[in-house]
């Protein structure tokens, strides 16, 4: 039994998983929210790999890069890439809100408390980059400064030559070490989609959901016309078809979907790059950890945009061209400070909210389904980071041949 299991295809398992959660929410609530354990094991299995995982892999990528003066155009164009596809989510986000009456007729008496977060300023943020313990960052999880610690390590080991190629071979082998974890960790994948999707459904109800329903489709909408177009076209633009590229990378798009962590997505969405679609360990190793930090065209571009005009809308707050101005702005400039962890997409609405004037109060409307949202806003971003590792692996020829790629 257990061999006609593992013979099922992965995304198919997963997919099954994820049916099975949603009926056993709607048909069996009580028993679907006493599965949330599952979801939580699965959680933390992913989180146990994150750290380790990232530290090994960038040092790793790192020292097989060719030089210096590489790394730095790849970084910088990947840095880019992310940009402009954040601004390019701001503006599909304020099409679909300003052409959807999203407030209308909605009851939003009850929501949930929200408690105002500080939103660190930008001094404050490229401090916390640097680590002051790199050991306090690793047990803590710190993924930005386990990032900035992992580069100048794998930078020095580059400069030091010789006498520090014990030191590289032993993190390269760590990295190989913290792949094959990876597999045996992604294993769970359906057990856990299964607890997590079974423990949203029980948990909210579709009924719920229905005083906000049109915001949660116009954040959903938006969120798939920026994958099918944005990062469609991306991939296109590399030479793969779009279909290859969704059908390969889907099984990582349900991760996202169901643990709402970017970080935590990263192993699953490694393994599909590179084993599906041919993208070398090295590049997708420097790629998605940077992506899971600063590429958050859902959390930071289409929601805080969306979310933008429906609050408008409900306090009767006309938005003027300039606001939609200062929305795509900070949406974008907000989105390399946004965590990719649940939940820290609420805390950066603020600052597009302050930026525009509208009341802070407006956030407790949305802070009730925050969960529900953010299930595409992290499909969407975990999506963009794939697709990037896509088109500038390719440009870089950092990639093997793959099948179906036109």
């Amino acid at each position: 039994m257990l061999k006609a299991w593992f013979a099922i295809p992965f995304w198919q398992r997963v997919l099954g998983a994820f049916v099975v959660g949603v009926a056993a929410g709607l048909l069996v609530p009580d028993v679907a929210v006493a599965l949330k354990p599952l979801g939580d094991l699965f959680i933390r299995a992913l989180k146990m790999l994150v750290a380790p995982l990232i530290f090994c892999a960038i040092v790793n990528a790192i020292l097989q890069f060719g030089d210096d003066e590489g790394i730095g155009t790849i970084g910088a164009k990947t840095v880019g890439l992310f940009l402009l596809t954040a601004v390019i989510a701001s503006v599909i986000g304020l099409s679909v809100g300003s052409l959807l009456d999203i407030s209308a007729t909605q009851d939003l008496s009850a929501v949930a408390d929200y408690q105002e977060k500080a939103v660190p300023g930008p001094a404050e943020v490229f401090l916390n980059m640097i680590p002051v313990n790199p050991f306090a960052a690793l047990t803590e999880g710190n993924i930005l400064q386990i990032v900035v610690f992992a580069a100048l390590v794998g930078i020095a080991i580059r400069q030091v030559g010789e006498p520090a190629r014990p030191l590289g071979n032993v993190l390269k082998a760590g990295a190989q070490t913290m792949y094959r974890i990876t597999k045996m960790v992604l294993e769970l994948t359906p057990l856990g989609v299964l607890g997590l999707m079974a423990w949203v459904v029980g948990h909210y109800g579709l009924a719920s959901l229905a005083p906000l329903a049109a915001f949660i489709g116009a954040i959903y909408l938006a969120c798939l016309l920026h994958m099918l177009l944005t990062y469609g076209t991306m991939v296109k633009l590399a030479g793969m078809s779009p279909w290859y590229f969704f059908k390969s990378v889907f099984s990582a798009q349900l991760v996202a979907f169901t643990t709402c962590s970017s970080f935590g997505t990263i192993p699953a969405a490694h393994q599909a790059i590179t084993e599906k679609l041919g993208v070398q360990k090295s590049y997708a190793s420097f790629v998605l950890p940077l992506g899971a930090t600063i590429n958050m065209d859902g959390c930071g571009g289409i929601y805080p945009a969306i979310a933008s005009i429906f609050i408008a809308q409900l306090y009767g707050i006309p938005l003027e061209f300039t606001d939609y101005l200062l929305i795509t702005a900070t949406a974008t400039l907000a989105s390399v400070g946004t965590a990719g962890v649940p939940g820290t997409a609420l805390v950066m609405l603020t600052v597009t909210l302050n930026v525009i004037g509208l009341p802070l109060e407006g956030i407790a409307f949305i802070a009730a389904v925050d969960r529900i949202i953010d299930m595409i806003r992290t499909a969407t971003n975990v999506t963009g980071d794939m697709a990037v590792s896509v088109m500038l692996g390719r440009e870089e020829r950092e990639q093997q041949p793959v099948e179906a790629t036109s």
